[in-house]
């Protein structure tokens, strides 16, 4: 029954990797694999042993490793060129005609909560340049 409480830390720990940035490059990601796999055979050779919960858990534990290694890769966002302003507007939550402080201050808001580097995505903060590249833009 030691390999419950040895898989839930390896498994936080993992997770605490899965949020740094060096998760992305490949050894790292190889080694959450591995260790995925290793869960694995501690789950299978539990179940053996009739402890069909804690076995249960580990499999569910590997698989989730190896779900969130492998996910690591990333494919990049790209933002369609063809935004028009009421888009531009619908995204920041403003008006068309909206000043520029007003727009300023919509793209701070938003890029706040959805910024790569804190814990948002990259997808969402590329609309929000585009967006209001498109607003400031035809001000200029």
């Amino acid at each position: 029954m030691i390999f419950v409480p040895l898989g839930l830390l390896v498994l936080a720990g993992l997770v605490w990797l899965g949020r740094r940035p060096m998760m992305a490059r490949a050894p790292v990601r190889w080694a959450g694999v591995a260790v995925a796999i290793a869960t694995a055979g501690a789950a299978v050779y539990d179940a053996m042993r009739g402890g069909w919960i804690g076995g249960s858990i580990l499999l569910t534990a590997a698989l989730w490793l190896l779900r969130s290694s492998l996910g690591a890769r990333r494919a990049p966002t790209v933002v369609a060129g063809g935004m028009s302003a009421t888009d531009a507007a619908s995204i920041l939550g403003v008006a068309p005609t909206a000043p520029r402080a007003e727009i300023e201050a919509a793209y701070r808001r938003l890029m706040l909560r959805v910024h790569p580097d804190h814990g948002g995505a990259a997808g969402l903060a590329a609309q929000l340049n585009a967006a209001r590249e498109v607003l400031l833009g035809s001000r200029r």
